[in-house]
Formats: structure tokens, C-alpha cells, sequence
């Protein structure tokens, strides 16, 4: 179930992901907050600029998604869709279009809130500031919807929760809910449609966080009264964010990303059927590859790194941890090696991201990291996030209960903007925990091998994309790498009792994409592994200097773990299906469900590769290549 704030945000943002889900058969829901209209002006490349109509305009845009997911379903752009009018929450009325081939089915849901243009223009930003305001609905040309309707605060978030409820969706996709700082010129800004100060449109921030609020408010519901949790996951993704870093798509996979927005942007020539018009004309034909601003030339997760943290535990068993429902949970394995997970077992500490962060202290015991919503409330309430740890009692053993780090930036707007945590234990028995700050730079807090945290401390250096990856070389040192603007981010210790601190950027290899894979290199040195911008080709850095490496070309993060026949890789073909390339060469995930973002690589004891991840349906896989 994906939440959008536009029609086309899925196809811009949250592709190839949505593609590769709907090819394997998963059902998708889209559900709309805004009707797209902005300022009713539907031009053509080229063509004349017509007059203003809001209502056509949402139309046609409405009319290019039946398109644009016909085609993804393999059928004609023009087949037509089953229409109807839906009863949502509180006596509220959508207009709800479905589309069946086979096995496969898109249903796409328009509630239809007027577009946020201008400050000066109410719409969902401050819908979700205002409790006490109300937002009309625009009635789009054609819909079986005939009348205009209106929206609360509460309204709005009950109808989301209420969607969810009803559909009880095991994957949930939303846009960003806090976008990155971004300081434009005026100019600038307008030019991308940025809201002021933020990296991304306010409709899609204000869709993300109703979204959020909505599936809280479904936990909430579900559990009252000792219910059981809902069992679902969540991806986020970045939108303009795209616009401000190298591209990270190579051009097998942008091309088809592309070719999806072909038959949404539609031409005034059609014959669609709809006479107000055959899609979104303004981003039509090769405009999505030559816009300048570059957002489909890359699909970000807001919430990058391992959804899975696995462990092997005295028996043999593998026990998978995630977040399920906006809570932690374990799985584990009926017997050893059986490939059969048992029930989730509920660890609370909820609301929290999707990703968590994992490290083993030096007695044994595990830790678990999250990014926990503390606060969401919209109307002014508070709207706060902190970095949180759940903590073992003994190795292998229950868990204490969660306690709360804090927030590494001070500030009510700068806390919104952190990342996900990432953590590694170094062999003092140190436990580090580094999370990206709203400058963009990192910040660190260490727990002593005593069990005493210190104080979140600014590790300084430049700009990072989220997603970093931490490691220990030969020496003992912890060493933190991330991918900047143009080039491969370092900090290191002195020696291992120092502070870890910046060093010199990586400039003398490609610029990555993504955070690259570390591992200790057989001279003491780190060896790096990423594929750089808009290629599909890996990188190896060693020492600073590239190395030969057999081809391994594919899309996404790459992620690495030691074996005593040399590294072992994972990572994503650019046909999306995951890839393992050990010594004895590259095995394919061709069987199971599509694997989400976020798989983890674990050696076994007996120093084989295992996989593991989640699907679509929010349960866990294993892969043993």
C-alpha cells in the first residue's frame, strides 16, 4: 500500500521498487492525498500553454496513472478500469479506480485535497499544522465523484488509518516525513518546487507525516486491549532530496524506471477515452530524462541500511531481528538449519523506522539500535525523534527494556533531520554508535566496556548521504565511511583508544552512490567496495587506491563479510534480483519472494554465507546459497 501525496510520485520515487513488487504478483493499493491539480495548466512540450483548468488537469493525470500501471501490468495503456465511488471514515467519499490482469491487481485511490502551490495557498502543510482548519477537496473531470467534499486534521488521519485498517497492507510505502535542511537561493528553490529551507516539496513532507500518524494511530487501535500488532513494514523514500546528490541508478535500470513515466506524461494525440485529457503533458515524451533536476535518476530510501539483524545462537538457530508493525521483534529458526522461522516475538519499543542498528558487546550480550519517532502530533504538538538501544541481560539471554540516547542535534527542527543508527563494537570492548546529523555531517556516542554511555559528541567533516558503514582493521581502529557529494567520506582513530575522528576525503576514485562495504584488508589496511554514480560497475579501494576485481555490476548498496576464501559480497542485479559472489563465483536469488530493501549478510559457524531478509508479505526469508 503506498501513500502519495501527487499522482506520479510512486513512479518518480519509489520505482524500480513498486515495479519489481507488482511483477511478482504482489497486489498494490495507491492511495492519493492531493489531486494534483497545481495550477491547472496541462502543457505539452512544444504546444501552446492552454488555459488554466484544475479540474482537467487532475484528470489527466489521473488518466496517465491508469496508464502508466496498465502498462507495468502488461496490458494496453488504454484498457479500462472498474470506477466506483468508496465510503471512507467518517463519511468521506473517494473515488477508487482497480485494474485486474491475472493474479495481478493496482487499485488506485483519490481523496482528492487541493495541491499545495504557494505559502499563500492552504493545502496539506497546513492541514497538518492547523488542527482547527479545513481543506476542500477538488472534484477532478470525469470522476464518478461529483461533489466536493472537505477535510480535518483528525479526518484526514482517521481515513488514512481507517484504509489501513481495512486493508491491512503487510508492506506500507510513504514519501519523506523529514526531508534534509537545505539552504537555496529564492530562485532556486521556486525553480525545483522546494519548500522553503527543506529538500522536498511540502505536500510530500505533509503526506509522509499523516501517513505516519495514521499507521501509529492503527497500531494504537490494534493493540488496545491487548491486541495483537499488525504485521506490517514500512519503506520511506527521499524525493527532491534526489535532485541534491549523484545519481544512483545505472542506465540499465534508469531507462526502464523511465520508460514507466513514458505513458503517464501521455500526449494531447492519444485516443484515451478521457476527453479531459491522456496524462501529465508538463512530463511527457524524454522530459523525465532531460529535466534538469534529475529526480528519476535515483530511488533513495529515507531509512538506508540492514532492515535484518541476524545472530547465531548456542544451538545453531538463527534469530533474525526487524521491525514489524513499527515495533522490534525476533524470529527464530524451529531448528537449525531448517530454513523455518517461528512467530515474530514482540519487543516493543515502537514507533520506530524501519531499520535497526545492531552490535555485539564484548561479554556477548546483543544490542539493538533503532530511530524511534518520540514524538508526532502535527497542530503545533510536539514533533521530536531519538536514537534508542534494547539491551540483553546475558548473551543469548532476555532483554532489559528500552532506553532512550537522545538526539546528537539540538533544536526542535534539527532533531527531525538524524539518521538511522550504526554501530560496532571495537575490541576494547567498546561499543560506537554513529548516526548522520542534520548538517549532514556525523555525531558518535560510545558505551564504554563497562556498560556507561558518554555524551554524543560532533565527529566533524563534510556532507554525507545517510547509510554509513563502520568497521574494524587489522590495528584495532574503528573506521566510518559515507559517500558525500564527490567522494568517499573517511573517519578513523589515531590509535584504538583515541576518539574517532575526520580524515581526507577518498577523491582520487569515483564518486559513490551509496555508502560503500568495508571489510579488513588481508594487510591491515580497509578495503572499500561500491558501486559509483549512475554505473553499474563495482569499485574496490584499497589503501586508498583502486583495485582489480571480477565484475560484479548490479545497482544499490553492496554489502561484505569475511570468509576464509576471501570476501564475500551481496548486492542487486540491475534485473533487482540479489546476488552473492563468493570465491567460487556469484549465485542468484532467482526463488521466494522479492526481497525488500535492507537484506543482511551473516557467515554461519561453519563460515557459509546465509541471507536473510524480508518480503512484501512482512515475513522473513533465508537464503543459503
Amino acid at each position: 500500500m503506498q501513500f502519495l501525496a501527487h499522482p506520479d510520485d510512486d513512479l518518480y520515487f519509489m520505482n524500480p521498487d513498486t515495479r519489481q513488487a507488482v511483477d511478482a504478483g504482489t497486489p498494490l493499493i495507491c492511495v492519493y492525498l492531493t489531486a494534483g491539480e497545481a495550477d491547472g495548466v496541462n502543457k505539452a512540450p512544444g504546444a501552446p500553454r492552454p488555459a488554466p483548468d484544475k479540474g482537467a488537469y487532475s484528470s489527466a493525470r489521473h488518466q496517465g496513472l491508469r496508464q502508466a500501471y496498465a502498462d507495468l501490468l502488461g496490458l494496453d495503456e488504454f484498457t479500462p478500469w472498474e470506477t466506483s465511488v468508496v465510503e471512507l471514515a467518517g463519511n468521506h467519499l473517494a473515488e477508487v479506480d482497480t485494474l485486474t490482469h491475472g493474479a495481478r491487481r493496482v487499485r488506485l485511490v483519490f481523496l482528492n485535497t487541493a495541491m499545495h502551490t504557494t505559502r499563500h495557498r492552504l493545502g496539506l502543510p497546513s492541514l497538518w499544522q492547523d488542527r482547527h482548519l479545513s481543506l476542500r477537496t477538488v472534484v477532478a473531470d470525469g470522476s464518478p465523484l461529483r461533489h466536493a467534499g472537505s477535510y480535518t486534521y483528525d479526518g484526514l488521519v482517521d481515513v488514512l488509518a481507517g484504509l489501513l485498517e481495512s486493508h491491512r497492507p503487510t508492506l506500507v510505502h510513504t514519501l519523506d516525513p523529514d526531508p534534509d535542511i537545505q539552504h537555496s537561493t529564492e530562485a532556486v528553490r521556486r525553480a525545483d518546487s522546494e519548500q522553503r529551507g527543506y529538500s522536498d516539496h511540502a505536500d510530500h513532507t505533509a503526506a509522509a507525516c499523516f501517513t505516519w500518524a495514521a499507521m501509529i494511530r492503527w497500531v494504537a487501535r490494534a493493540t488496545a486491549g491487548g491486541g495483537e500488532v499488525p504485521a506490517f513494514v514500512v519503506t520511506s523514500y527521499r524525493g527532491y532530496y534526489n535532485r541534491h546528490w549523484p545519481k544512483n541508478l545505472p542506465p540499465e535500470v534508469l531507462a526502464e524506471k523511465a520508460a514507466h513515466l513514458v505513458p503517464y506524461g501521455g500526449s494531447p494525440d492519444w485516443e484515451c477515452g478521457n476527453p479531459a485529457g491522456c496524462g501529465d503533458y508538463n512530463v511527457g515524451g524524454k522530459r523525465p530524462l532531460t529535466n534538469r533536476k534529475g529526480w528519476v535518476r535515483s530511488t533513495s530510501h529515507r531509512y538506508p541500511g540492514d532492515r535484518v539483524a541476524v545472530a547465531t545462537e548456542p544451538d545453531g538457530r538463527l534469530a533474525a531481528y526487524a521491525v514489524l508493525g513499527l515495533r522490534a521483534v525476533r524470529w527464530r529458526e524451529t531448528e537449525a538449519g531448517s530454513g523455518v522461522w517461528g512467530p515474530p516475538h514482540d519487543l516493543g519499543g515502537g514507533p520506530l523506522a524501519p531499520v535497526l542498528g545492531a552490535a555485539t558487546a564484548g561479554d556477548g550480550r546483543l544490542l539493538l539500535f533503532g530511530l524511534r519517532f518520540a514524538a508526532l502530533g502535527g497542530h503545533g504538538a510536539a514533533d521530536a525523534r531519538e536514537i534508542v538501544v534494547l539491551e540483553q541481560s546475558t548473551p543469548d539471554g532476555g532483554f532489559f527494556a528500552w532506553r532512550g540516547l537522545g538526539n546528537p542535534c539540538p533544536g526542535r527542527d534539527e532533531g527531525r533531520r538524524i539518521g538511522v543508527p550504526v554501530a560496532v563494537t571495537a575490541p576494547d570492548g567498546r561499543v560506537h554508535v554513529f548516526v548522520r546529523t542534520a548538517e549532514k555531517g556525523l555525531a558518535t556516542r560510545v558505551r564504554d566496556a563497562a556498560g556507561r554511555w558518554g555524551v554524543w559528541r560532533d565527529m566533524g567533516g563534510g556532507e554525507v548521504r545517510d547509510g554509513v558503514t563502520a568497521t574494524v582493521d587489522g590495528a584495532g581502529r574503528v573506521h566510518v565511511y559515507a559517500a558525500g557529494h564527490h567522494a568517499v567520506h573517511h573517519w578513523t582513530q589515531d590509535t584504538p583508544a583515541t576518539d574517532v575522528t575526520a580524515r581526507t576525503q577518498l577523491t582520487g576514485a569515483p564518486v559513490p552512490g551509496h555508502a560503500p562495504a568495508a571489510l579488513p584488508a588481508p594487510d591491515g589496511s580497509v578495503e572499500l567496495y561500491y558501486r559509483a554514480a549512475a554505473r553499474a560497475a563495482m569499485t574496490v579501494l584499497r589503501a586508498d587506491t583502486p583495485v582489480s576485481a571480477a565484475p560484479f555490476d548490479g545497482y544499490g548498496p553492496l554489502l561484505a563479510a569475511p570468509s576464509p576464501g576471501g570476501p564475500v559480497l551481496l548486492g542487486r542485479g540491475t534485473d533487482g534480483r540479489l546476488r552473492l559472489r563468493t570465491a567460487g563465483g556469484v549465485a542468484v536469488r532467482d526463488r521466494g519472494p522479492v526481497a525488500l530493501d535492507g537484506p543482511a549478510l551473516h557467515l554461519g559457524p561453519d563460515g557459509r554465507p546465509v541471507v536473510v531478509g524480508l518480503g512484501p508479505d512482512a515475513s522473513p526469508w533465508i537464503w543459503r546459497p
